[in-house]
């Protein structure tokens, strides 16, 4: 059956990333991304040797700890070769770009590889009136999809539901 969604109305993949802190030193501690048919991936990032900046409040946040990521996060090789692979030749979009795009790219320098997909900000995507919107829609969509909060693969399906939200609305408010 052919795709009758236009590009106005079909969800966009969403990446969302974990880290272990903000600012020179912090790198992805968690990778999420929901696609446009609403299936999930998620990773947690097994630190590389020289990755050793931890910010104690960042951790209160995401409650992801580095003991964790040395026993069961996976390699910056694995988790590039699966978003490679689900993402390959997409438009992928995240909420904090600037951020993202900076631990993406230390995630793919860590497994000298590039990406197959363009990572594009969340922002792009909405009109003037949605943005004004965005962060109420948010919380409401937050409340009634009861998401277990800071997480990447949650907080990627957060966006992707509140921009559908949006969306939603839009009809009844023309």
């Amino acid at each position: 059956m052919a795709n009758t969604d236009t590009p106005s109305t079909a969800l966009p993949p969403i990446l969302d990333i974990e880290a272990s802190g903000f600012g020179l030193g912090s790198y992805p501690i968690e990778i999420g991304i929901v696609m446009p048919d609403a299936r999930s991936w998620c990773s947690l990032v097994r630190p590389e040797p020289a990755w050793q900046h931890w910010d104690p409040n960042a951790a209160t946040v995401h409650n992801i700890s580095r003991e964790q990521l040395l026993q069961h996060g996976r390699s910056p090789a694995e988790i590039v070769a699966v978003l490679n692979d689900w993402l390959r030749g997409m438009v992928v979009y995240s909420d904090a770009w600037a951020h993202d795009y900076t631990w993406l790219n230390k995630l793919y320098d860590a497994a000298d590889r590039s990406p197959s997909f363009r990572l594009e900000n969340l922002r792009a995507l909405l009109s003037d009136a949605e943005a004004a919107l965005w962060h109420e829609a948010k919380q409401r969509v937050a409340v009634q999809a009861c998401l277990p909060r800071h997480r990447a693969s949650s907080d990627a399906r957060l966006l992707q539901l509140t921009l559908q939200s949006l969306r939603a609305a839009q009809p009844a408010a023309a």
